[in-house]
């Protein structure tokens, strides 16, 4: 059964750091390219970062370069999102899903596709 299972959501203060998880099982791991995204309470869902199977295509989404660091483990078969620096913004429920290898490789975007996991809530307030 293919499933995909995030973790590691909460509370954090403004600049603090938060990691998630994305397990896995199901399907190959090691085919798939695997995203994070976000939707925050009255907005439409967003891509935050990809991976691709090689571990070396990977994208972020420009309001998170630079504090956010996305990374997968194999033998695990679960990718992570390391979250630094947060903000207020970045308050949403977080996704993790399997997304298009071609348009991550070749567009260098971050487009969903089948699979998603249920969500983990990340919240940043004073």
């Amino acid at each position: 059964q293919f499933e995909l299972v995030e973790s590691g959501g909460g509370f954090v203060r403004p600049g603090g750091s938060l990691r998630l998880s994305c397990s896995t099982s199901g399907f190959a791991f090691e085919e798939y390219s695997i995203g994070w995204f976000r939707q925050a309470p009255g907005k439409e869902r967003e891509g935050v970062s990809c991976i691709g199977s090689d571990e070396i295509s990977i994208v972020y989404a420009d309001d998170v370069k630079g504090r956010f660091t996305i990374s997968r483990d194999k033998a695990k078969k679960a990718v992570y999102l390391q979250m630094n620096s947060l903000k207020p913004e970045d308050t949403a429920d977080y996704y993790c899903a399997t997304v298009n290898p071609i348009h991550l490789i070749a567009y260098g975007r971050c487009d969903a596709r089948d699979h998603w996991g249920k969500g983990t809530r990340v919240t940043v307030s004073s």
